[in-house]
């Protein structure tokens, strides 16, 4: 299973960034999807979660109404829109995906796969 996330990179606060995710290896459209960051240091901490069939999404507080899941499950791919990004979204984004049904309360190290993640640094 390979988890591959891409679209990160170095932007200013109030920028936006759209992440992507494609997966392989697995029965992409079984599987409730997450995005993590992690800080260095520190756990991943969950941002976003999509319901395998698109039926629902879940944000963290800290980005809700900035940032929008959504997944196209012919393409086994999930992404993140980000806007009015700010300096505390700095971290490693990493998409992980669980058949857990309640995947927005799952840790990172619960669910089934996670790939490499992709960096994103928001400067002030």
């Amino acid at each position: 299973v390979q988890l591959q996330a891409s679209g990160g990179g170095l932007v200013q606060a109030g920028d936006s960034l759209r992440l992507s995710c494609t997966a392989s290896g697995l029965t992409f459209s079984s599987y409730n999807m997450g995005w993590f960051r992690q800080a260095p240091g520190k756990e991943g901490e969950f941002v976003a979660g999509i319901h395998f069939a698109g039926r629902s999404t879940r944000y963290a507080d800290s980005v809700n109404g900035r940032f929008t899941i959504s997944r196209d499950n012919a393409k086994s791919t999930v992404s993140l829109e980000m806007n009015n990004l700010k300096p505390g979204d700095t971290g490693v984004y990493i998409c992980a995906a669980t058949q857990g049904s309640y995947y927005y309360l799952l840790p990172l190290h619960e669910y089934e796969y996670g790939g490499r993640g992709t960096q994103v640094t928001v400067s002030s």
